[in-house]
């Protein structure tokens, strides 16, 4: 048990020794720029990358100053939608409605990305064709190189996959590693967080 342990923490290593810091440096100015044109941030995801997704936008909102939602967080309008439009075109329908311009962005959280021709994910695949189309922004944090996110941008984080059997774990817990190294970025990072702060209180207090 122990030498699973350690193998898997060994994986999550070898994933912050090879993860593209070029790529993360990138995805903060871009999304510092959203926040620049005074753009909306729409988090995208299913799954574990929905949950995901809630949490992102707290951060994002709070830490960052970025006005920012998830679909995934209204589960009536979600489930509405499903049921009366089908589960393909919810988050496209969602967009739309929320009036999606070229000054704000989509962030998806997935694990594969989506894929076009094998029908997996098509409602990330149809929100990034809406974006596309109205000239939104486009970022990500996936787990696949060969999926539809990382194909349709240049501002998408991909994790290496270190060890075929932990695909999806080690995804979906470095969305969390790299969003939270986002909000915390220098860059976007636009209020201070409270145990931090609390820290820094009590060492000016010692001092």
């Amino acid at each position: 048990m122990s030498s699973f342990s350690s193998e898997f923490l060994g994986a999550i290593k070898r994933v912050a020794d090879t993860i593209s810091i070029e790529k993360i440096e990138k995805v903060a100015l871009g999304l510092a720029n959203v926040r620049a044109q005074k753009g909306r941030l729409f988090f995208l995801g299913v799954g574990g990358s929905a949950g995901n997704c809630g949490h992102a936008v707290n951060d994002f909102r709070k830490i960052c100053g970025i006005e920012s939602y998830a679909p995934t967080d209204n589960v009536s309008e979600l489930t509405a939608r499903t049921n009366d439009e089908g589960w393909e075109s919810v988050f496209a329908s969602w967009l739309r409605v929320s009036n999606l311009k070229s000054n704000d962005a989509i962030f998806i959280f997935s694990v594969g990305g989506g894929n076009a021709e094998k029908n997996i994910s098509a409602n990330l695949v149809h929100a990034i064709d809406y974006a596309k189309q109205v000239g939104a922004g486009i970022f990500g944090v996936v787990g696949k190189d060969g999926g539809y996110t990382a194909k349709s941008s240049e501002n998408v984080v991909v994790i290496p996959t270190v060890n075929d059997s932990w695909i999806t774990p080690v995804a979906e817990a470095y969305q969390g590693v790299v969003w939270h190294l986002l909000v915390t970025h220098p860059a976007l990072k636009a209020q201070e967080t409270k145990w931090e702060s609390t820290a820094k209180a009590d060492t000016k207090t010692k001092a």
